[in-house]
């Protein structure tokens, strides 16, 4: 609800802004709680607009009154009505907290989650001076493929084209709210740029999270990819959709339909029956709902229910061609592809203060459920028609293409890690040489290799602000995820390609547990994750660890560092990047620590691995 109420209050015509909800559950709760937001909304928007308040989001902002903000100073008059305003929030959250204890507001319409009739509700037409909040909640039946988040946002690009039918468009994750009130004046700025809008897609803003520690053991502010990786996309077509904080414009999804089929017939093989939705790509339409206080009629909401429904995208192209595409369950990433494949652009606007704040993950088990899903819809990606390496290079520039690649063979990595992360071990411990000697003249070759690329990541993180403890948890999240995520991820979307298993979207957990929380603020992993993710990082660690300790005691009583001295360093890299998982098998007795089953299961399971190793080694 804070995130509906920041969209609200954006530095824009409020005739012009209408703020859509997708409650995917169907919950009579969120419905209540979008109408509570309403009410209070209705003195926060003023408030913010009359003294200029720079944070919209009411939780942040009385947040920061608690550190001192200075605004005792603005006045007696405007601390009243700070206070009034205040008071206001405290029984709105109240009021939501007694809607939640007592099970929500009983809607019997709504059977499940996962099996419930379409919803629309429009809030606050009557009020010209407001924005327009509209509920939207699509049908779901078990019978019926729903596509996960791309299907969610496909229905909300159909019912709002008939409520509003706005040409641009600002798509938010629940926890991401708007930070910044100029983050749409912003946007404008290139879109309405005579010199690129005429093919300017969407404006990316980076995601920044609120709740990410100094250490950040997790890798949770995402530096790689909004600093580095965004920065580069900038210079080519422009960056990819980030899934969250960008401003499109609506004709991208399907301005090339428009150009091409001006045959009604045609139009409704795309987009599907709904005349009226038909009538909505037209530059003449007028929307159905406007600012004068006229709500949905009763036939106007059986359309939008219509286009909610589930089978509405049947015998259309909704979801193959026409937008949010469904190929793959990392939809922003295929979608912006396909958009850059057709000629469209992207702009990467990353301004010193945060346009958007949201929830970074605070735990392994979110961070590795996260990477799994990532690593599965980029690998989808990578093995369907839309390779970036065959569909792109005919569609766009080269460099573009092969940008897309990088990310789209990344889950790769973890055959090589998974390499490096026994092989060599496995020959140190039985005395077998791999690489060049000291003495060589090719040891410098590997030496530079290994040397330049560790060099390089720790200037990248150097440069862009970080530290050498932000370079350390970098590497130590990219070995962790390469034998986890990496892997699942690739099995997923090759067991979904052979048919094998159905695609599935794990979502990423908002809620924050407090003592999750202290663990992360302590910079302690929680290891409180699944045995399939978990075991497979403990039984490397042990290898590394059994092979250390014999590889080096051989070494020292054989003297013959020169041939081994690769590969015993080789394995303390490892050793020392994964100290957190050492200390957890060994010092910590907290709630947090790998469990003792998971320790001895997993060192079953590397002695095994080290002598089935050894014996193939032999022959």
């Amino acid at each position: 609800m804070n995130t509906v109420i920041s969209a609200m209050t954006l530095d824009y015509p409020p005739e012009k802004l209408h703020v859509y909800v997708s409650d995917d559950g169907g919950s009579s709760l969120t419905l209540y709680g979008m109408k509570e937001a309403w009410e209070f909304a209705r003195s926060w928007v003023p408030f913010c607009r009359t003294h200029g308040i720079k944070t919209p989001c009411p939780k942040a902002y009385f947040s920061s009154l608690e550190d001192g903000d200075g605004s005792e100073f603005l006045g007696t008059e405007f601390m009243a009505e700070r206070r009034r305003v205040q008071i206001e929030y405290e029984k709105f959250k109240a009021r939501l907290r007694t809607a939640n204890k007592e099970g929500g507001i009983r809607n019997e319409s709504m059977s499940s989650p996962r099996d419930h009739p379409a919803g629309v509700e429009v809030i606050g037409a009557d009020q010209v001076e407001m924005p327009l909040l509209v509920y939207v909640s699509r049908e779901k039946r078990p019978s019926h493929p729903h596509h996960f988040k791309a299907g969610a946002l496909n229905v909300l690009l159909r019912v709002s084209s008939i409520i509003s039918n706005s040409p641009y468009i600002l798509i938010l994750d629940c926890d991401m709210y708007c930070n910044d009130p100029t983050s749409a004046q912003k946007a404008m700025c290139f879109h309405l740029d005579p010199k690129i809008s005429p093919t300017l897609a969407f404006v990316q803003f980076p995601q920044r999270f609120h709740n990410i520690s100094k250490n950040d053991i997790y890798d949770s502010g995402l530096r790689s990819i909004f600093s580095i990786l965004c920065e580069g996309f900038d210079g080519l077509q422009g960056p990819v959709l980030a899934g969250t904080c960008f401003y499109i414009k609506r004709v991208a999804f399907y301005g090339s339909f428009i150009q091409d089929d001006t045959d009604i017939l045609k139009l409704r093989e795309s987009f599907g029956p709904s005349n009226e939705f038909i009538r909505s790509l037209g530059q003449n339409y007028k929307p159905s709902v406007s600012k004068d206080g006229n709500s949905l009629s009763a036939i106007q909401l059986q359309e939008t229910q219509f286009l909610a429904s589930c089978s509405y995208e049947n015998q259309t192209k909704w979801g193959k061609e026409a937008r949010f595409l469904y190929q793959s369950v990392l939809e922003d990433y295929l979608t912006a592809f396909t958009m850059h494949c057709r000629g469209w652009t992207s702009v990467y606007c990353n301004p010193s203060n945060p346009q958007f704040l949201g929830s970074g993950v605070t735990n392994m088990n979110d961070m590795l459920v996260q990477g799994t899903r990532w690593s599965s819809g980029l690998f989808d990606v990578a093995i369907s028609k839309f390779s970036p390496l065959i569909y792109g290079p005919l569609r766009m520039s080269i460099l573009e293409s092969f940008c897309y690649a990088y990310l789209a063979y990344f889950p790769l990595y973890f055959i090589s890690v998974w390499c490096f992360g026994i092989i060599p071990q496995l020959c140190l411990l039985n005395g077998i040489p791999l690489y060049p000697k000291v003495s060589d003249s090719f040891f410098m070759i590997f030496a530079f290799i290994f040397l330049s690329s560790l060099s390089k990541h720790l200037y990248e993180v150097l440069f862009t602000g970080g530290s050498f403890q932000t370079w350390t948890n970098e590497q130590r999240n990219w070995m962790i995820k390469s034998v986890t995520c990496h892997l699942y991820g690739s099995m997923d979307a090759i067991m979904k390609k052979i048919g094998m298993r159905e695609a599935s979207f794990l979502t990423t957990n908002k809620v924050v547990d407090n003592e999750q929380e202290k663990l992360y603020q302590m910079g302690k992993f929680d290891f409180r994750t699944s045995t399939a993710i978990l075991a497979p990082l403990v039984i490397l660690v042990i290898s590394n660890m059994a092979a250390f300790m014999v590889g080096l005691a051989r070494v020292i009583a054989a003297g013959n560092w020169d041939k081994m001295f690769i590969q015993v360093v080789l394995s303390f890299y490892v050793l020392i990047m994964s100290y957190p998982i050492v200390e957890g098998m060994t010092l910590r007795k907290d709630k947090g620590r790998v469990p003792p089953s998971i320790t001895l299961l997993s060192t079953v399971l590397a002695m095994l691995l080290l002598a089935l190793g050894s014996i193939a080694l032999m022959y």
